[in-house]
């Protein structure tokens, strides 16, 4: 049923351009999905049907081919609720985030955040709110424009040397790097299959310091790139499972491909090695002061700890409870951004929707799972990680702990 539910994603693709991330399996299904265009009601109909087929199949008994089913058939579910809504349904946050992604974020009120602040305004300098004091001690940490591309390549090379050291990568993986503009994200790797990718790096805004690390780490070594490289080798290459052949966006793999990515910088980087690495490498190559560095990564991890603020702007904007000018507002004051970066952030919002969760609660949730069965042995980590990255896994079936 594999190829019933690729040509099906396919086929919805052609009403819903965001719906496909990447596709690397037989050109000729991507043809005749474009070639026969079925109508929205009609593939919504097959969905159905192959959902019935799926729940009734018998759950293997090998581990990994029940995990397969299990995966299909909560892929499944999130194409079936995507296309309800782009067909008229509309869903509260919660239960938008649950269907597509398997998992739903915690609630936070505004006090909460408060909180969280006056930590942040304590260590930081000058006068003003913590958002524009935070904003204003970031703009001294931007990689000029003529030194980016030299700051983010030795960011992939040591990012690549570390996953290397834990996770054997087919020899002829490699990935090309794209400077852009106009988007509504920070970057984006677009997996080619064949063991590629396409990296994008979007420089409509400046680009911080610790930016270069979180992107080389998140969409290449050990995150996207490595995550499909793993998944197209040993699930597609060995196993001949075509459903890994199609990424949606809209689906439970994209929380653990978020997740796992955003973890992967802790695990390539993990406590002061990563400020110390920034210290020594890219400061240098950035032309900033390396004496800023323990600092600056100190401040930036406190205010880590307010990334659940995206959250609470998209649930209560989604929702209709508050307009696009009070988010906006929201995501400035405890999302920390700049007013042009809050912009940016709504258009993300706006395009992408509950996605956002992937990113905060996805790494969360695979932080939890990974520390859980690797416990503190940093070997036993990249194993648990490697594992999580290269075999059919859904947030709801990760080890966490459940308040």
């Amino acid at each position: 049923m594999s190829e019933d539910y690729v040509r099906l994603g396919l086929a919805w693709g052609e009403h819903d351009a965001a719906y496909v991330d990447a596709y690397y399996g037989p050109p000729e299904w991507r043809e005749q999905a474009k070639r026969d265009a079925a109508p929205a009601g009609q593939l919504q109909q097959r969905a159905q049907e192959l959902a019935g087929k799926l729940s009734n199949t018998p759950v293997p008994s090998v581990e990994i081919e029940a995990q397969r089913r299990t995966y299909l058939i909560k892929q499944l579910e999130a194409m079936r609720t995507r296309m309800q809504m782009l067909t008229g349904t509309k869903l509260p946050f919660d239960v938008e985030s649950q269907r597509l992604f398997d998992a739903q974020a915690p609630t936070h009120d505004e006090a909460y955040f408060a909180d969280m602040l006056k930590e942040l305004d304590a260590a930081l300098p000058g006068a003003g709110s913590t958002s524009e004091r935070y904003v204003a001690y970031r703009d001294k940490m931007i990689v000029p424009p003529a030194k980016l591309d030299a700051v983010f390549k030795r960011a992939v090379a040591a990012c690549r040397e570390r996953t290397l050291a834990h996770i054997k990568l087919p020899p002829e993986e490699t990935f090309t790097v794209e400077y852009v503009k106009d988007k509504p994200w920070g970057g984006y790797n677009y997996y080619q299959g064949g063991y590629r990718s396409l990296i994008q790096v979007n420089t409509d805004l400046p680009i911080y310091i610790d930016r270069a690390l979180d992107l080389a780490c998140h969409e290449g070594y050990p995150g996207h790139h490595v995550y499909s490289t793993l998944l197209e080798q040993h699930m597609v290459r060995e196993r001949q499972w075509q459903e890994f052949t199609m990424l949606p966006l809209f689906s439970p793999q994209a929380l653990i491909g978020e997740g796992s990515a955003n973890y992967g910088i802790e695990l390539a980087f993990p406590g002061d090695e990563r400020w110390q690495f920034e210290r020594d490498e890219l400061y240098p190559i950035a032309g900033l002061d390396p004496a800023q560095a323990e600092r600056y990564y100190r401040v930036t991890r406190l205010a880590a700890k307010l990334e659940f603020a995206v959250n609470e702007a998209a649930r209560q904007y989604l929702d209709g409870k508050i307009d696009a000018k009070t988010a906006t507002s929201w995501l400035e004051r405890y999302g920390l951004m700049s007013p042009q970066r809050a912009q940016q952030r709504m258009s993300f919002i706006d395009t992408y929707r509950a996605y956002v969760i992937n990113y905060n609660l996805g790494l969360e949730l695979v932080r939890q799972h990974i520390e859980t069965v690797g416990g503190a042995d940093a070997d036993a980590r990249w194993k648990a990680f490697e594992t999580l990255i290269s075999t059919p896994q859904l947030p709801s079936g990760l080890h966490v702990q459940h308040p």
